[in-house]
């Protein structure tokens, strides 16, 4: 089976590190800091929009320009300063692997950052891709990243699983034609509301076993 992961609230809670980013960026082009749960609400969509957002409607387009790049260059220093794993994380990973599964990383975050994140936090090793918003032409929702972990793993869609913590991921899943699992201790929880998933859990081991149930 196919268990492809996103990254930012559904593996590891990196809220801190992305708003003092975020508001690092916002001081450096002379605005002053936003209240963290705005930024958390901002994240889901890939670097560009979050700093789109974080921005403001009155910026110009040099100035995103410009605060994106400083931010990608702040955030790739600051990544995993408070950056943890969400409890039992890891133990599900280790689970699923070990069971036969092939995992996968499907994050709009951009794709060497993630590697390193995962690096940091040694688990690398038990991914099978790690791919992130800037691998393809389209960032989630768009369906190509599934659709080329499939084709990559030689796995049916009844076969995939999508794993999240926002609306994005559950509309990434439905473009796709496979089944998807909802986290509610992410970032956008409440978007479930209107998008829901087919399972939702409160701890990714309680995804591993409803997985590995016999």
């Amino acid at each position: 089976m196919l268990l492809i992961f996103d990254l930012d609230g559904t593996l590891i809670d990196s809220r801190l590190d992305l708003a003092n980013s975020v508001n690092a960026t916002r001081q450096a082009m002379d605005k002053g800091p936003l209240p963290h749960e705005l930024i958390f609400s901002y994240v889901g969509n890939g670097a560009p929009v979050l700093i789109k957002r974080a921005m403001g409607p009155e910026a110009s387009e040099d100035e995103v320009r410009d605060a994106l790049e400083f931010f990608l260059n702040h955030y790739k220093h600051h990544a995993v300063e408070y950056t943890e794993l969400y409890p039992g994380v890891r133990t599900a990973l280790e689970r699923l692997h070990r069971a036969g599964n092939q995992l996968a990383v499907l994050t709009n975050k951009p794709v060497r950052i993630s590697h390193a994140i995962m690096d940091h936090f040694g688990l690398t090793g038990l991914m099978f891709r790690i791919y992130g918003g800037n691998s393809f032409e389209h960032k989630k929702p768009h369906r190509i990243g599934i659709d080329t972990l499939r084709a990559e793993a030689g796995a049916e869609p009844h076969d995939t699983w999508m794993i999240g913590d926002s609306y994005v991921d559950v509309q990434t899943a439905r473009n796709a034609a496979v089944p998807c699992c909802g986290v509610t201790y992410g970032f956008q929880p409440e978007s479930f509301r209107e998008f829901p998933p087919d399972i939702l859990v409160d701890r990714l081991e309680a995804f591993a076993d409803h997985l590995l149930k016999p």
